[in-house]
């Protein structure tokens, strides 16, 4: 199983969570691949019980598996990275000061490491004080280039860019998309994003010149019982093509 994303025209690889393993894969089919299926580290009770499975989700998408935290949570942090050194996933989600110690157990630079900045109010700054301890302190502001640039230092390979409120941050999404083109790094946003802003927000991304874009699409295409519905995940496909051409 490959640990690289399968990105429609090399461009863009949806990430939406899966609410079971036959979710999972409706989800997978539904995108033609073109997805990251995300199975949170907060729903295990430890690191033994998510490798197992995980790994079953994992057999079931090619390895198309993102670890996430669970809402961006920085105290699985470092569940996170332990689980992702055992089962080799194709993506990690991680906070700022997590993208380190991920990149370091996963002994490879194929799995796609991202690290969790926030919106600040302010366009080209960020909050990269997303980390266990960093989030409990005074926060951590910095110009976008300067993290992206130390996301590089550790390893990561993209900005998770969260929580954006859908298009309410669209002109600080627009800086930071602007910053990733002209340092040639990935970015995935993330927060509120749904079926009625998916696209706008994907075309900034795509008008800006990033190489790469991970958009996360999460409660508004949950059904009541906690599954991704495939039909909403084939509408982000087709919305997609659309704009990749």
């Amino acid at each position: 199983m490959t640990l690289t994303p399968k990105f429609y025209r090399d461009r863009v690889c949806l990430n939406v969570l899966a609410g079971s393993k036959q979710n999972a894969r409706d989800i997978w089919l539904a995108a033609e691949g073109h997805v990251l299926v995300g199975v949170l580290s907060k729903n295990y009770p430890d690191v033994a019980s998510a490798v197992t499975d995980m790994r079953e989700y994992a057999t079931l998408i090619d390895n198309a598996l993102s670890v996430g935290l669970g809402a961006g949570d920085p105290n699985q942090s470092l569940m996170v990275s332990e689980i992702s050194a055992q089962i080799q996933p194709q993506h990690v989600n991680q906070v700022f000061t997590g993208v380190g110690t991920s990149r370091a157990l996963l002994r490879q630079s194929q799995t796609v490491v991202n690290g969790l900045i926030s919106p600040t109010g302010q366009p080209g700054l960020v909050k990269i004080s997303t980390g266990p301890l960093s989030s409990q302190a005074a926060d951590g502001v910095i110009p976008v280039t300067t993290a992206i640039a130390m996301l590089k230092d550790m390893g990561g390979s993209s900005v998770k860019y969260f929580p954006m409120g859908g298009l309410k941050s669209i002109d600080e999404f627009t800086a930071v998309a602007e910053a990733c083109a002209a340092q040639d790094f990935w970015l995935e946003p993330t927060g509120g994003i749904d079926l009625e802003n998916f696209e706008a927000i994907l075309r900034i991304a795509l008008d800006a010149g990033v190489s790469k874009i991970i958009p996360h699409i999460y409660s508004s295409i949950i059904d009541s019982e906690g599954q991704t519905r495939p039909e909403d995940v084939a509408t982000l496909l087709t919305i997609t093509k659309k704009l990749v051409g």
